[in-house]
């Protein structure tokens, strides 16, 4: 996550863009997107199950009881291991990964009213940090004059940044390079700030 130093420069950042320009920038950072305490309790019991018909190949006897009880500790343990994050993150297929993502990236769009900007210009930059996925989700007033693939690139441009361990200036770049689209396609006509300019935290 971010240091203080980095979201204050974030937020002059979107402060100085939006000076430029009639569009509405909103940027939030998450955590991760999902617990995925389902995916992470399934695989500790798929795996506890597992355990049964391996028992069969002990060099010694068990009784029921205690097979019963060794598959509940292996459950317990596997549930508790696997609660850590990166782990995890490994187990929950990439597909789920990012879509949980996107689903949290709209609700934020939403919740922040960007979809009531006037003139319907808002602009969202998410980061889901676990899930290692960004998305910018532009309203229909900058949606029909910027193409999806000028923003795919930006987006492009701050994952391999963010891969050299460089959240920070990602973040800021990504601000600017959209700045650069923004005055180009809804110059400033007005002095307006409908919405935060600092990082959303979840």
């Amino acid at each position: 996550m971010l240091n203080a130093s980095e979201r204050r420069k974030l937020t002059d950042t979107i402060k100085e863009v939006e000076s430029r320009t009639d569009a509405e920038v909103v940027t939030v950072l998450a955590r991760q997107s999902d617990n995925y305490l389902y995916i992470s309790t399934l695989w500790a019991a798929f795996l506890s199950l597992l355990l049964a018909p391996l028992m069969q190949f002990l060099p010694w006897w068990i009784e029921y009881q205690q097979a019963f009880t060794l598959q509940w500790i292996l459950f317990i343990v596997l549930a508790v291991l696997f609660r850590w994050r990166p782990l995890t993150m490994k187990l929950v297929p990439k597909k789920v990964r990012f879509w949980r993502a996107s689903n949290l990236a709209r609700r934020q769009f939403l919740e922040h009213e960007l979809h009531s900007t006037k003139h319907r210009l808002g602009l969202l930059i998410f980061v889901s940090q676990a899930e290692h996925y960004v998305e910018i989700l532009a309203d229909r007033g900058l949606a029909e004059q910027i193409t999806n693939e000028s923003w795919q690139e930006i987006v492009e441009n701050f994952i391999h940044e963010v891969k050299k361990g460089k959240t920070g200036e990602a973040f800021v770049h990504c601000v600017e390079k959209c700045g650069e689209l923004l005055e180009e396609a809804a110059p400033a006509t007005t002095i307006k700030n409908e919405l935060p300019n600092h990082l959303v935290l979840l």
